[in-house]
């Protein structure tokens, strides 16, 4: 049976006998040895456990049987002895499993007065809130996608895998998750915040290229998807949501590598060594990858290519008063991107270079917790309007260099949990086109060129949060004070309150209203080439949401039901007016409001649970969104992000264990897209819905894993993003060996 994570070991043994068998029971943290005993044919077996609400564990108290008489336990009697029986006392919390969001470096034990009574917080986590809270009294909903679904995924990226989240947007253009734009619930690629291992690593440039990670997808621990406004916990770039990636360090010392390729030149190779000692972890990790990709240039050019190196080092140290985590790591990649952004030129080409540190910690113990952080992320980009060809159109350079520093404090109190702290943000870019003249031009390393053209902003946020937290009540409210010296923007506040109710021991209800702001891409206000005029006047984006919903968790299913409103102002988007034929260009607006209304329902059974005699079923999942904006655009004109949106969404996965070590899992996904492109003849074309079927095949055991993956089963022909075709059949095939 399985409730938790605390083990008990029962080990029943016939006396006079020396056969000898074991199973386990799973509870909270805490590990005991219970034994059973046969007399003749009778089994004894006994505990007796009070699990209640307190700070501490309870002092063990024990009773002694003196007599026996006809009692179901006299049994005991024809052991000669008297028999003392003790009473465990476990606090814990049902659900003390965070799934949540979180900027935490190691997790935490701790303890907190709330309103009339005190409760022991178990694998405390921060969630959708400033402050950290268990995953069952957090008020929002943050999905998890686990090590297991991970591993089980017949993907490549994160990008790739992200396409089985209900609420999440998935555009692709290149292979491998080389430029993919990611939105939820309606948005653009700009409105939401990426974390990696909770610091923010967003592109003030451009958010085509958020997702490009140093580390590989066989590093993650999971990634949690927050979805609407989260400014109150996580700063400016989260318009419509938060996508939080955390990579995981080996529990003890160890090496692994894997290798894979199939269809399209695909060849991917990489390695991990983690060394631990003690109070101290350090891991590194390196791979490459590249395909020659699916399509040609009319000049019969290979221009859907990509190659690819990343490298990372994380590493912590943690003891009994404090917890610092730091990691360091390099992306470097480039791809053809054929059509990508222009229809004409069929030989783009783009590179990029990212760099990443960051330095965080926490402390222990004590009345105010404090975790503070320090972060510099670079990112260096190159666009090619023709491929290898600077003298037919010059090459664009940008630089974005993104410093960062951030202090969350929190305390106690009769009243419940407070949280407050600052956030500092500075954005600076040096460019070829983007931003305004530099007095001093700067060199670009391997050119004869320079940046000629760039602009320094800064983002200060100030912000106060109060958690109550009931046994089945929680209540969570606050603000974000914002100013940013870009275009002189004063303070603005941004309020967000989030409720639960719990309902007995399964079902919970749950409400929020939340604002955010984004500001204006680097791309947005200064791209003024290529057939683009941007607007370096552009207002900040605002977005305030209502949301409400159900959800329901127990040992075999998992089910949530949210229903949400959006309502956005200022939003930005590139739009054009196609009656003005060959004059026309796409220009960087202020749209006036957005309105979006959806809801998100998903199921999870896990058949372990439900059906234990059978080993066959694995998992099951289903999910479905829907969204529906009210915006209508005028006659000829044309969006090229905001008003194109997942209409309907329906994602599914199966897991099978098919004999021994075997293994299949099988997703299919359905969408659904509102919006419009133009093809090369100009002619204006209603995206396709399409259906895919991905798979994968596995034999999984504790030191190596060999597998077959398939991407597009039924070879379907469809895109993701204007016309750029994706790939067809794509079959790869790889292993996994963990060293020592």
């Amino acid at each position: 049976m399985y409730y938790s994570r605390l083990s008990l070991s029962l080990d029943k043994m016939r006396l006079g006998n020396k056969n000898k068998t074991s199973f386990i029971l799973y509870y909270s943290h805490l590990s005991l040895s219970l034994r059973t005993f046969r007399v003749g044919e009778t089994l004894i077996f006994l505990i007796i456990s009070n699990f209640m609400y307190k700070t501490i564990f309870n002092k063990r108290e024990s009773f002694k049987f003196s007599r026996f008489g006809n009692k179901g336990y006299s049994l005991f009697s024809c052991l000669g002895r008297e028999v003392l029986i003790g009473t465990l006392s476990v606090a814990t919390l049902t659900y003390a499993k965070a799934d949540g969001i979180s900027t935490r470096v190691e997790k935490v034990d701790s303890t907190m007065q709330t309103t009339g009574e005190t409760v022991m917080l178990d694998e405390v986590d921060v969630t959708a809130s400033r402050a950290p809270l268990t995953g069952g009294h957090a008020a929002r909903i943050v999905n998890v996608l686990g090590r297991d679904e991970i591993a089980a995924a017949p993907v490549q990226s994160v990008n790739d895998l992200l396409k089985y989240a209900a609420g999440v947007d998935v555009r692709q253009r290149g292979p491998i998750g080389a430029q993919t734009d990611i939105s939820i619930r309606g948005g653009t690629s700009e409105h939401i915040a990426v974390l990696l291992n909770g610091i923010n690593i967003c592109d003030p440039q451009t958010g085509h290229n958020a997702l490009d990670l140093p580390v590989d997808i066989s590093e993650i621990e999971r990634i949690e998807v927050l979805e609407g406004p989260a400014g109150r916990a996580y700063g400016t770039s989260s318009l419509v949501g938060v996508i939080n990636i955390v990579t995981k360090l080996g529990a003890k010392s160890s090496a692994d590598v894997h290798a894979e390729g199939g269809s399209f030149g695909y060849l991917a190779a990489g390695g991990r060594v983690n060394l631990k000692q003690d109070k101290w972890n350090n891991q590194l990790s390196a791979g490459y990858t590249r395909s020659d990709g699916w399509l040609r240039s009319k000049s019969g050019r290979l221009n859907a290519d990509y190659e690819g190196a990343r490298a990372f080092y994380q590493g912590r140290y943690d003891d009994d008063h404090l917890t610092i985590g730091w990691h360091a790591g390099v992306s470097d990649k480039g791809w053809g991107s054929n059509t990508f952004y222009s229809l004409l030129s069929d030989e783009q080409y783009e590179h990029t270079t990212k760099y990443f540190t960051a330095v965080q910690a926490e402390t222990k113990g004590g009345k105010f917790h404090f975790r503070p952080s320090i972060y510099w992320n670079r990112f260096q980009d190159r666009y090619e309007f023709y491929r290898g060809a600077p003298d037919k159109s010059p090459f664009n350079y940008n630089r974005t260099d993104v410093f960062g520093l951030n202090l969350n404090s929190w305390f106690d109190w009769i009243l419940g949990r407070t949280a407050f702290g600052a956030e500092f943000r500075n954005e600076d870019l040096v460019s070829g086109n983007l931003g305004e003249p530099l007095d001093n031009p700067i060199h670009i390393h391997g050119t004869e060129r320079n940046y000629a053209y760039g602009l320094n902003r800064s983002n200060l946020s100030f912000y106060l949060e109060h958690n109550v937290i009931l046994k089945r009540f929680t209540l969570s409210a606050g603000f974000t004070a914002v100013k940013n010296t870009w275009n002189e923007m004063p303070f603005k506040i941004y309020p967000g309150v989030d409720v639960s109710y719990r309902i007995g021991q399964n079902w919970k209800v749950f409400a929020s209203y939340n604002m955010s702001l984004r500001m204006p891409s680097f791309t947005e206000l200064y791209y003024s080439v290529d057939g683009h005029k941007a607007d370096k006047y552009l207002k900040p984006e605002e977005m305030s949401a209502v949301e409400g919903g159900v959800r329901y968790v127990s040992e075999g299913i998992t089910g949530t039901l949210s229903v949400y409103h959006h309502h956005g102002t200022n939003m930005i988007d590139w739009i054009m007016d196609t009656s003005l034929g060959e004059d026309a260009v796409w220009t960087s607006v202020n749209h006036a409001e957005i309105n979006s209304t959806g809801f998100e329902a998903s199921l999870k059974f896990r058949f372990a649970s439900l059906l234990p005699r059978q080993d066959v079923l694995r998992t099951l999942n289903v999910s479905y969104s829907y969204i529906d904006q009210n915006q209508d655009k005028e006659p000829g004109v044309q969006s090229l992000y905001a008003l194109e949106y997942l209409r309907h969404k329906l994602v599914a996965g199966l897991g099978l264990h098919i004999v021994s070590a075997l293994n299949l899992n099988v997703n299919y996904r359905y969408q659904y897209r509102v919006g419009s492109y133009t093809d090369p003849q100009g002619v204006s074309v209603t995206y396709k819905p399409y259906s895919l079927v991905d798979a994968r095949l596995s034999w999984d055991k504790s030191r190596y894993s060999v597998y077959v993956e398939a991407n597009n089963l039924l070879d379907a022909t469809y895109v993701d993003y204007g016309n750029v075709p994706q790939p067809g059949l794509w079959v790869m095939a790889g292993v996994r060996w963990n060293v020592w």
